[in-house]
Formats: structure tokens, C-alpha cells, sequence
């Protein structure tokens, strides 16, 4: 039987594990950290264990549905309607129905209606090749106007892609606006959040034990320092020793990823608290010199009892992988965050903080440049039997669970069919 080892035991590692045992290999699942997971792993702050980061299902999430599905945990997703905020010019903006929209005073009534129009013409919108080869300055402007460029556009897009946003094309915007709004295409007025009660925490037990029910032997906290090619096989030097397969696949950022491809990276603040902070689960900010990029409210989603009756907060701040945020102490990131939460809301207080933790995340997706899908490497690499697939394969869509499974899917039946080694032309 063909032995196969997956290196990076996330949800895209583990949803190749699990289909390539279905298809009759033996798979070895390595992962550096403690657990699975990756950027969907869990962890413990305040007594509660929760998501490291922030994370939702939508009705539209098929591919992601469908795995839950198979792990028995797809009727469990308590299904809710959220509503979003803006925090623009020092004030706190409702942009939650077609009535808060109209009022929303940061912008004029022209501005409103190019706005409105910009969004529906990106959901309509089904050729995503054209709009790779154009900036997302230049076709947001050309629709919505350079006013709201300004004021709305342009601090979304750097608070996602920091001065990356220059150098990155028009299908960023239209794949986000392309899953946001692919419920209301199937008759849905309004897409709808969903989460599994117990978060991702239960999800990678779930899938973990399935995993291991199959055969698949999971070594974690097992660092991979070297792969070498030999005769055919590859041979994978581990923390632990060291082994052979016939085939390996590689799922972590670097390996396969071209020198010319730029990863954004994050900094993100978990915060236990007594009370919600907002009544939106998310608040976009447009106002510029605060220290994070965005306020996600997990408590306008999740029932309040899954954090002891608390609050749990997450505060992003993205970044270029190099960006000195990366080294500064959390106390340092703790002291400058709580500032900008004093500053956003006026009734915050401090002693409502039961905790606060960082995540430093340096590699979490690729800069979407113009051409991007012309960048993107094979799977195959120049070591026959080794094979890469990971976020930087994501051509167009945006980094989320369901297109991390998606991809794992799409990327399977050219790993089983090709020779190992004949170069495999990657799905896009």
C-alpha cells in the first residue's frame, strides 16, 4: 500500500489526510504544534476554550458544510443573523439593513448609490480573470467614485493588505464580495453566520478522532527539518528521526510558494470580558491611527454561555510578515490595544479585561497582485514524489475554512493521477 505523509496538520492537511485514506493509502499526518488545527486550532483564555482566532461558517460554505456533514457535526451549527458596524469619524455606525445604509452619514446619496452599485456589480460578476489583471484602486474607483474610495475602500483595504492594497488587483474585492453574497443568489434576502457549538475545538476532536478511526497516524509536535529526495521516495527528516514515503505532501507556506509572492501576516488579540463591547459581531473601522484593524465581537454570534457568561473579543491588526509588531511584547501590544478601545468606546473600563491574549501569525495569505493566477507554482515539485499545496494556490477566493477545504479537493484527484514524477499543473 502506497504511504503517503502529510506535513502541516491544519484543515487543509487534515481534509487530504482524510480523503487520501479514503483512497486507500497509508497516511502519516506531521504537525510542528502542540495540536491541529493551524489557524483554525483553538486554545484556553480566562478558563474558556475558544477559537484562536475568529472564525464563521456561512449557509453558502458548501464544501465546508459537507466535510461537517461527514464528521456528524452539520445539524449542530446554530445558525445567526449578526449585524455590522462601521467606526468612522469618531462615531459608531449601524450598517446592518438597506435602512442603515441609506442613513449612513459618512457618505452622500451619489456616494450610496455607486457604492450599492460597485457591490452589486462585483456579485454579478463572473469573469475573475478579467478583474485579476486590473488594480483594485482603479476599478473600485472607476465605480464607486474616489470619494468613497477614500472614505470607505481604502481604510477596508489596508486594514486587510496594509500598502499591499496597491499592488493587489480588483478579484480580491470580488471574491469577497462573491462569498458574502452567495446565499442571496439562491433566494436567501440575507447570509447567515453560523458557528458549532464547543467552536473549532470540537471540530478538530471530531475530525482528529475520525482521522485516527481511519488508520491515520498523527504525529504532532514533531518538527520537519529536511526532505530529500531518494530514488523515487522521499525521505523526511523529523524532531523525532526520520522516514520514507512514496509520496509527501506539503501543505505550510514557503515550500512551492514563488520568491515574488508577498504573504500577509497577523497579530491578533483575544480578550475575555465582562460585558459585549458592541452589539455587532463585526465593526469595521475607517478612522485612521488605531492599532488594530477591525473589532469582531464573538458574543454577537455565539451564546454568551460558551464564555462563562463573558464577552470574547478578537482584535486583528494585519501585517507584512517583517513588520516589528511581530516582536513586540504582549504586554507592549496589550497596553497600546486597550488605549485604542478606551478611545473607540467610552464606557470601556479596564477591569472588565479578565484576559488577554496575542496569536503572531506571519504567513497567513498571499497579496493578490495582478496576473496572481499566472504566479501560482504546480503542485509538483522539482522532487519527484513531493508535492506542495497550500494558501498561496488559492487563485480566486479568499483565505477561509471553506476555500482551504475546497482547495484540498480540488487538488486531490491531480495527486492520485499523476505519476510521481510528471509535473501536476495545479487547479485553478
Amino acid at each position: 500500500m502506497e504511504r503517503w505523509a502529510v506535513i502541516g496538520g491544519g484543515m487543509l492537511g487534515m481534509t487530504l489526510a482524510l480523503r487520501l485514506v479514503q483512497a486507500g493509502r497509508r497516511v502519516t499526518l506531521i504537525e510542528s504544534a502542540a495540536g491541529p488545527g493551524g489557524l483554525a486550532a483553538a486554545w484556553r483564555i480566562g478558563g474558556v476554550t475558544w477559537d484562536k482566532h475568529y472564525h464563521v461558517t456561512l449557509l453558502s460554505d458548501s464544501r465546508l458544510r459537507s466535510l461537517l456533514g461527514e464528521l456528524g457535526l452539520d445539524d449542530e451549527i446554530v445558525w445567526t443573523q449578526t449585524r455590522t458596524g462601521f467606526y468612522s469619524g469618531g462615531q459608531h455606525h449601524s450598517m446592518s439593513s438597506s435602512l442603515d445604509f441609506l442613513l449612513f452619514p459618512p457618505l452622500g446619496l451619489v456616494d450610496k448609490f455607486r457604492l450599492g452599485l460597485t457591490i452589486f456589480a462585483a456579485s454579478r460578476t463572473r469573469d475573475w480573470q478579467r478583474l485579476e489583471n486590473i488594480l483594485v484602486e482603479d476599478w473600485l474607483v472607476s465605480w464607486s467614485g474616489r470619494r468613497t474610495f477614500e472614505k470607505m475602500w481604502k481604510p477596508l483595504l489596508i486594514s486587510k493588505l496594509g500598502d499591499g492594497y496597491r499592488r493587489t488587483s480588483a478579484a480580491f474585492i470580488w471574491a469577497t464580495i462573491q462569498r458574502l453574497y452567495a446565499a442571496r443568489r439562491s433566494g436567501m434576502k440575507r447570509e447567515m453566520f453560523g458557528y458549532v457549538p464547543g467552536g473549532y475545538a470540537r471540530i478538530l476532536d471530531c475530525f482528529t478522532a475520525r482521522l485516527r478511526s481511519l488508520g491515520v497516524d498523527m504525529q504532532t509536535g514533531v518538527k520537519v527539518l529536511g526532505l530529500q529526495g531518494s530514488g523515487g521516495r522521499v525521505r523526511i527528516t523529523t524532531s523525532t528521526g526520520g522516514e520514507e514515503f512514496d509520496r509527501a505532501v506539503s501543505t505550510v507556506p514557503g515550500l512551492g510558494t514563488p520568491s515574488n509572492v508577498t504573504y500577509q501576516g497577523i497579530v491578533c488579540a483575544s480578550l475575555l470580558l465582562r460585558e459585549p463591547l458592541t452589539p455587532y459581531y463585526v465593526t469595521n473601522i475607517t478612522d485612521p491611527g488605531l492599532p488594530f484593524t477591525g473589532v469582531i465581537d464573538m458574543s454577537a454570534l455565539v451564546d454568551r454561555a460558551h464564555f462563562g457568561g463573558n464577552a470574547l473579543v478578537y482584535l486583528p491588526k494585519y501585517v507584512a510578515p517583517d513588520d516589528p509588531l511581530f516582536g513586540e511584547p504582549d504586554t507592549g501590544i496589550e497596553a497600546s490595544f486597550l488605549d485604542g478601545l478606551a478611545a473607540m468606546y467610552p464606557k470601556f473600563r479596564r477591569e472588565d479585561v479578565l484576559a488577554f491574549r496575542v496569536s503572531r501569525v506571519r504567513h497567513v495569505f498571499p497579496v493578490p497582485v495582478p496576473g496572481y493566477s499566472c504566479l501560482v507554482q504546480p503542485f509538483a515539485t522539482a522532487t519527484p514524489g513531493l508535492f506542495c499545496v497550500n494558501s498561496s494556490h488559492i487563485v480566486n477566493g479568499t483565505l477561509n475554512v471553506n476555500e482551504t477545504v475546497t482547495l484540498a479537493e480540488r487538488a486531490l484527484p491531480g495527486l492520485l493521477s499523476v505519476p510521481t514524477a510528471a509535473p501536476l499543473e495545479a487547479t485553478v
